[in-house]
């Protein structure tokens, strides 16, 4: 198993920043991708980032140029840099990990909130 505890959320006025870092543990040789997903309640999940072993990311293009997904591996941590946040950011942010045959494992969720 993987266990994924995500840090970093909170309050903060549009134009600000914040860092999200995910710490990942258990049996983290058997994770390929990882990634930020964000929910607002009563819509779907989506995807925000997400980087792979190799270090080949992707954004949702809500996100793109504002927000930059890093992995450091040897401290088996996981980061969303967030720049110029609007409202429409505001959302609980879930880190997730895909591993290698032992399926998808999420975190329990850090909340984001973007004040006009």
């Amino acid at each position: 198993q993987v266990q994924l505890v995500e840090s970093g959320g909170g309050l903060v006025q549009a134009g600000g920043s914040l860092r999200l870092s995910c710490a990942a543990s258990g049996n983290i040789f058997s994770i390929d991708t990882m990634g930020w997903y964000r929910q607002v309640p009563g819509e779907q999940r989506e995807s925000v980032a997400n980087i792979n072993n190799s270090g080949y990311v992707k954004y949702a293009d809500s996100v793109k140029g504002r927000f930059t997904i890093s992995r450091d591996n040897a401290r088996n941590a996981l980061y969303l840099q967030m720049n110029s946040l609007a409202p429409e950011d505001t959302a609980l942010y879930y880190c997730t990990a895909t591993t290698s045959g032992l399926g998808r494992y999420w975190g329990q969720g850090t909340q984001v909130t973007v004040s006009s």
